[in-house]
């Protein structure tokens, strides 16, 4: 405990002698010691050296007073008691003074009359001035706790609005998983129950894709490259499931690989299509993704010649559109505010395109394209 109480000590004396506090109180004495000079015939460096010994002294209460006692009366405000003990301390600080800077008179200052009336005139000067410096250094002080106080908050604020957005981006990824991986199981479920030739190899691509997309469901972030591997897998998936009803096809810029994104942004938008678009068609229809860089940003396109939005889901402001890209809509919010874009279209004759419009640093690069079979 004493220990503690020494630290303490130690680490207030710099905050007692902040140079700010010493620079008022220099600047003080010396317009004081400049207008005193005018009246007085003592040496204007003696004038000077007496009134900083006094605000040293002054300083020193206003610091001690500032940390002690630790608790006070109700009753009692804290810049009251500063107020006071600076006021207080006047007479002796300049007794104190005079005595320092008369020692080798011959006849002490006391007994002298003009020093006697200086030293008057010095206590009614502290009196007077002393106070309403007091008031400014507390004035400022309260100013920059205010200050510091409104930062933290802030800072505070932030690191809230933060885990909120985690949370929020958590839970829509949390519905996003298991609405893409029951589709998924769905669809080998038909080929089980159909009793089809493909249902085993179909269901080894699905075990190995899974083994691929789940570790990375619940990351952040994810890279374009990335998330391509997956779409494509999916699609392959797809294609085996109904090798004569679905084409694809996947271009992509070399320099979007890195770029990066949420996790299964595009993966969201190929199974909307294969579930809404090819799917229900008794003639299928082809897939394409396309992604590419213009400028600093990054467009990715994903298209079908299904049965088209129309017919399937009602109409663009139909709820039709599914959990899928509504929570992928949400989460590009989350994620680029303003700064990125989810825009659908139907396409004629009969078909549907989504886009995602949103911001990257990558330059575009040459073509890497692939067909499916």
């Amino acid at each position: 405990m004493n220990n503690q109480e020494s630290n303490s000590t130690t680490s207030a004396l710099p905050a007692m002698y902040a140079w700010k506090r010493v620079k008022v109180v220099l600047f003080a004495c010396l317009i004081l010691s400049i207008l005193m000079k005018m009246t007085w015939s003592a040496w204007w460096i003696t004038i000077f050296v007496r009134l900083v010994m006094i605000a040293m002294m002054q300083l020193t209460v206003f610091g001690l007073f500032e940390r002690w006692p630790k608790r006070l009366p109700g009753w009692m405000a804290r810049w009251v008691l500063q107020i006071a003990a600076v006021a207080i301390v006047v007479p002796f600080a300049a007794a104190i003074a005079y005595t320092l800077t008369t020692l080798g008179d011959p006849v002490p200052w006391y007994e002298t009359k003009s020093k006697l009336s200086g030293f008057g005139e010095m206590i009614g000067a502290g009196l007077l001035f002393s106070p309403w410096i007091a008031m400014s250094a507390l004035y400022r002080h309260i100013n920059d706790q205010a200050q510091r106080q409104a930062l933290s908050f802030e800072l505070e604020r932030s690191e809230f609005a933060r885990d909120a957005l985690d949370s929020r981006l958590r839970l829509l990824q949390a519905q996003v998983e298991p609405h893409f991986l029951f589709n998924t199981l769905a669809n080998v479920r038909e080929l089980v129950d159909s009793q089809s030739d493909q249902a085993s190899q179909v269901l080894n691509s699905l075990i190995a894709y899974l083994r691929a997309a789940v570790p990375n469901l619940n990351n952040a972030a994810t890279t374009l490259g990335q998330e391509l591997e997956l779409v494509r897998a999916y699609l392959e998936l797809m294609h085996m499931r109904m090798p004569d009803r679905m084409q694809f096809s996947i271009k992509v810029d070399e320099a979007a690989l890195k770029v990066q994104c949420p996790p299964m942004t595009l993966l969201t938008l190929v199974e909307n299509a294969v579930r809404h678009g090819i799917d229900p068609s008794e003639e299928g229809g082809e897939i394409n993704v396309t992604v590419q860089i213009k400028g600093e940003r990054c467009i990715a396109q994903v298209s079908d010649t299904g049965i088209g939005l129309g017919v399937n889901q009602g109409g663009q402001g139909s709820k039709g559109l599914g959990t899928g890209l509504a929570n992928l809509r949400e989460r590009l919010q989350l994620l680029f505010s303003n700064q990125a874009h989810l825009s659908l279209t139907s396409l004629e004759p009969h078909g549907f395109l989504a886009e995602i419009d949103f911001p990257t640093q990558m330059q575009a690069a040459t073509t890497i394209s692939s067909k499916g079979a």
